[in-house]
């Protein structure tokens, strides 16, 4: 599979996230007591991110670019230009979810003065700083304080010596749970993949050796979300890209993504018992290799995503090193933020 391939099947993913961004709203729920956070804020703020990615990878003039900007924009009018934070923080101020998702929008310039003071404040408590967290999660939060401009208390090398991925482990002791720990430990080492030169090189050297064949066997096992994510750590780590690798790896994948652009999180053989019909309208469609691949949004969205933000860090990891042997953590992302504003407002593209 060639890059232009590979983004061809992102742009196809993007298309299918644009079309349905309805699902992606925050209802009235969104600030119940007993709400379901990932039925609300989770999937709105895996979106933001993507977008910051998809973004920050692409020329102002790049279609994807253009797309990305647009959703990244109805997500931050979602979030009621940054306001349903601050009052997330007042129903919920010792919870991490909201700083997490906040800390994308402010990455691209979306910012709330008031609710960034107020999580300063809260972050300030020994109450916060001794929160127990599992590792991969605690690098979540000290990398979303970085990028939301609030002071850490802790150190990321020291979150990371205490992750799955951090020790080294057997890499026979992969599985699913592990996989998704490792990938998100990446994410945020290099801030979702902005700069690989973040990653360890004992690190960098142990996934550069074990990740072809876990990767290889998540596709086997047609588990797309989870094979998405291994690739864009795949895209994430520095030096040149495993191009082998990545070429049989997406010529697989895209077997999984139909004719919408929706990518399932597993394969039909691997758990029909789960698959349920949520009424969102979004119905059933066939793999590329003309196998059913029924899903619902609740179960295709985040993988979908995810293709996109593969799709977007393997493109410009695979030009990048082909362009007169410029090392890919060396070459140019399009960053794009803007300077905060007491009303949360910043530019949009």
């Amino acid at each position: 599979m060639t890059a232009r391939d590979v983004r061809e099947l992102g742009e196809a993913a993007l298309a299918w996230v644009s079309a349905h961004r309805g699902a992606f709203e925050l209802g009235d729920d969104a600030l119940a007591e007993h709400g379901d956070v990932n039925r609300t804020w989770k999937p709105l703020g895996e979106l933001a991110q993507v977008c910051v990615s998809v973004r920050r990878h692409t020329e102002p003039t790049d279609p994807l670019h253009v797309a990305a900007a647009d959703l990244l924009t109805f997500a931050w009018h979602q979030t009621g230009q940054g306001s349903l934070f601050l009052e997330l923080q007042r129903l919920e101020p010792f919870a991490t979810y909201p700083l997490e998702i906040y800390a994308a929008f402010a990455s691209a310039g979306l910012r709330h003065t008031g609710y960034e003071e107020a999580v300063a404040t809260v972050a300030r408590t020994r109450g916060w700083q001794l929160t127990e967290q599992e590792p991969n999660r605690r690098l979540s939060v000290l990398n979303s304080l970085r990028r939301s401009g609030i002071p850490q208390r802790d150190d990321m090398g020291r979150a990371l010596s205490r992750t799955w991925l951090g020790g080294l482990p057997e890499p026979w002791t992969f599985e699913r749970a592990a996989g998704y720990t490792l990938t998100h430990v990446v994410f945020h080492l290099t801030d979702w993949g902005l700069t690989p030169r973040n990653v360890p090189p004992r690190i960098d050297g142990y996934l550069r050796l074990w990740l072809p064949p876990w990767l290889d066997t998540c596709l086997d096992a047609e588990q797309w979300d989870l094979s998405c994510e291994l690739l864009a750590v795949a895209g994430s780590l520095p030096g040149p890209p495993d191009r082998p690798m990545l070429q049989e790896a997406w010529a697989k994948l895209a077997r999984a993504q139909d004719a919408s652009g929706a990518v399932p999180e597993i394969g039909t053989g691997t758990d029909t018992s789960t698959s349920t019909d949520t009424g969102s309208g979004i119905g059933s469609g066939s793999g590329r290799d003309g196998l059913p691949a029924p899903h619902d949004f609740i179960r295709c969205y985040h993988s979908t995503l995810m293709t996109a933000f593969a799709a977007v860090l393997t493109t410009h990891r695979l030009r990048a090193s082909a362009d007169d042997g410029v090392e890919p953590e060396k070459a140019r992302a399009f960053e794009h933020a803007a300077h905060p504003g007491r009303g949360g407002r910043g530019v949009s593209r």
